[in-house]
C-alpha cells in the first residue's frame, strides 16, 4: 500500500473528539499535563493502532488484530468494541498477512510507528496502541533470550506521546523487555508520562483444566509450577501463569528477593531432598497422561527456577520438555490435599485464549484503566532474566533488590468467563480502589490530564 493510498484512508477514519488539555512545554523527565482519552459512551467502539513485528498466520499479530477485524472466532462475526484504525509492520516474510488484510479492511500500513499512531496526521486520534513484539527474525543473546524489539516500539509509542502531547493506553504483549533493563525501563517511562500501560501472557486468562478455586486472601503454604519449551520463550508463559495465583496469597505481593536457576541433577536432587513439595509437584504431573510420567521424571534437560518472595515464600518453577504443558499446583491451608490445574493452549477457534486476553485490553481501552496490574509482568520478566543470568553463571544464587515489586492483585476472570460479548465497561475489577485501578496513582510525578 502506498504511502498516498494510507494517508487517504487515514483521513477518511472517523475521528474522536479529544479531550482539551494544556500542553505543556516542559522536557519528558518534568511533570506531564497532557491530555488523555476521551472518554466514549459505553457501547462504542474505541480505534486501536497496531504495531507488530511480523502478521503472518498463527502469529500473535493475526490471533489479537485478526480478532478486532473479524470477530472473536475470526470468521466475520462478532468482535469485540475495538477497529482498527492503523498499522505498523516491521518485518515482511514470505507467508505475510498484514498486506492482504489491510486492503481486505481498508486500514492504512505506516512506516514508521510514529505515524502508525497518527494515523498519517499531526494530532494522535486513536484510543489505544497495541505493541505486538513477537516472532519474527530478530537474533538472540548469550542467556537465550530472543531480542525481539519491545523496548524501541515502545520508545517510539512514547516518543510520539511526547510529540502530540496526548497519552493512550498501551498493550504490550508478553513479557517486557526480555532484557531486564529493558523491562524496568518501559514501566519507568509508562510512569513517568502517566499512560495506562498493560503486558502479559494470554494463558493466565485461558482456560483451566480442572477449574480450581483460589480465593483472593487466602493461605498458600506452597506452590510449584511446571512448564515446557523454550525458557524464553515458554519461561515467560510459564511463570505469568504461576504468579497470577501465587500473588493471591494472603498478604499481597511484595516482589523477590533472590533467584537462582537449577540445572541437571541439581533439579532433581531438589525433588528427592523434599525441598521441592512432593505430594504439591506430584499433582501437577498427575495432569500428564500416566504413559508420560516416567520420562518427565528422567527428564536429563529438565531446569529449576528456584526464587524467595519478599514474605518468605519460596517459589518454584520448573521447565521441563517432555511434560508439553503449563500447569501449577498449590496446598492451600485447611485442605487435606494439593490442587492443580493446567492453563490450556487450545487451537480452535482460531487460539481462543487469545481472544480473552483481548477481552481485556477491550476493557483498558473503554476504562483508560489498566485491567490488571503491569507490576505481575514486571516481576515475571525479572524473575525471568534473573534466572537465565543465573543459568548463564553456572547457578549461582543472585540476589535480586531490584525485583521489590509491590502491588495489589486483582481476581480479574479466565476463560469462559467474562462473556465476550459483554459491555467492556460492565465490570472493572480496579475500579473500586483508586490505588489498585492505577499503578501510577502513587506516583507524585503523575498529573492527571
Amino acid at each position: 500500500m502506498s504511502e498516498d493510498q494510507s494517508n487517504n484512508d487515514g483521513r477518511m477514519l472517523k475521528r474522536r473528539d479529544l479531550l482539551a488539555g494544556a500542553l505543556s512545554t516542559t522536557a519528558l523527565a518534568a511533570v506531564p499535563r497532557w491530555s488523555h482519552g476521551a472518554s466514549l459512551e459505553a457501547g462504542k467502539t474505541k480505534s486501536i493502532a497496531a504495531v507488530v513485528t511480523i502478521y503472518q498466520p498463527g502469529s500473535h499479530a493475526d490471533v489479537l488484530i485478526g480478532k478486532i477485524l473479524e470477530g472473536w472466532k475470526q470468521d466475520e462475526g462478532v468482535g469485540p468494541a475495538l477497529t482498527l484504525a492503523s498499522l505498523y509492520v516491521d518485518q515482511y516474510p514470505s507467508a505475510d498477512l498484514a498486506r492482504r488484510m489491510a486492503k481486505k479492511h481498508s486500514v492504512p500500513i505506516f512506516d514508521s510507528i510514529e505515524k502508525a499512531v497518527t494515523v498519517g496526521t499531526n494530532a494522535i486520534p486513536v484510543d489505544g496502541v497495541i505493541s505486538i513484539g513477537e516472532h519474527g527474525s530478530y537474533p538472540s543473546n548469550r542467556k537465550g533470550q530472543h531480542l525481539y524489539p519491545r523496548r524501541r516500539f515502545f520508545t517510539e509509542i512514547t516518543d510520539t506521546f511526547r510529540k502530540y502531547e496526548r497519552v493512550t493506553p498501551v498493550f504490550s504483549d508478553k513479557h517486557l523487555g526480555p532484557v531486564w533493563s529493558d523491562a524496568k525501563w518501559m514501566y519507568d517511562r509508562a510512569k513517568q508520562i502517566g499512560a495506562p500501560f498493560m503486558a502479559g501472557s494470554s494463558l493466565p486468562v485461558s482456560f483451566r483444566k480442572p477449574a480450581i478455586d483460589v480465593p483472593m486472601n487466602c493461605e498458600i503454604e506452597a506452590a510449584v509450577g511446571v512448564g515446557y519449551s523454550g525458557l524464553d520463550i515458554y519461561g515467560s508463559h510459564s511463570l505469568d501463569c504461576y504468579q497470577c495465583l501465587v500473588e493471591r496469597r494472603r498478604g499481597g505481593e511484595r516482589g523477590v528477593v533472590n533467584v537462582q536457576c537449577l540445572e541437571g541433577e541439581a533439579v532433581w536432587d531438589a525433588v528427592k531432598s523434599g525441598e521441592v513439595p512432593r505430594n504439591v509437584f506430584d499433582s501437577v504431573l498427575a495432569l500428564a497422561p500416566r504413559t508420560e510420567a516416567a520420562k518427565i521424571r528422567a527428564d536429563r534437560d529438565a531446569v529449576l527456577f528456584r526464587f524467595d518472595y519478599a514474605d518468605g515464600f519460596r517459589g518454584f518453577q520448573f521447565m521441563i520438555p517432555t511434560f508439553g504443558r503449563i500447569a501449577v499446583g498449590l496446598r492451600l491451608k485447611g485442605q487435606s490435599k494439593p490442587i492443580a490445574t493446567q492453563f490450556e493452549e487450545r487451537i480452535e477457534p482460531r487460539h481462543p485464549h487469545f481472544a480473552y486476553l483481548l477481552k481485556a485490553i477491550e476493557q483498558m481501552m473503554h476504562s483508560g484503566r489498566p485491567t490488571y496490574p503491569v507490576e505481575r509482568t514486571l516481576l515475571t520478566s525479572g524473575v525471568l532474566d534473573r534466572a537465565l543470568t543465573s543459568r548463564s553463571q553456572g547457578g549461582k544464587k543472585l540476589l535480586t533488590p531490584e525485583l521489590a515489586i509491590s502491588y495489589r492483585p486483582v481476581d480479574y476472570p479466565h476463560a469462559p468467563f467474562p462473556d465476550l460479548a459483554s459491555d467492556p465497561m460492565a465490570s472493572d475489577p480496579m475500579a473500586s480502589d483508586p490505588m489498585a485501578s492505577d499503578p501510577m496513582a502513587s506516583d507524585p510525578m503523575k498529573k492527571p490530564g
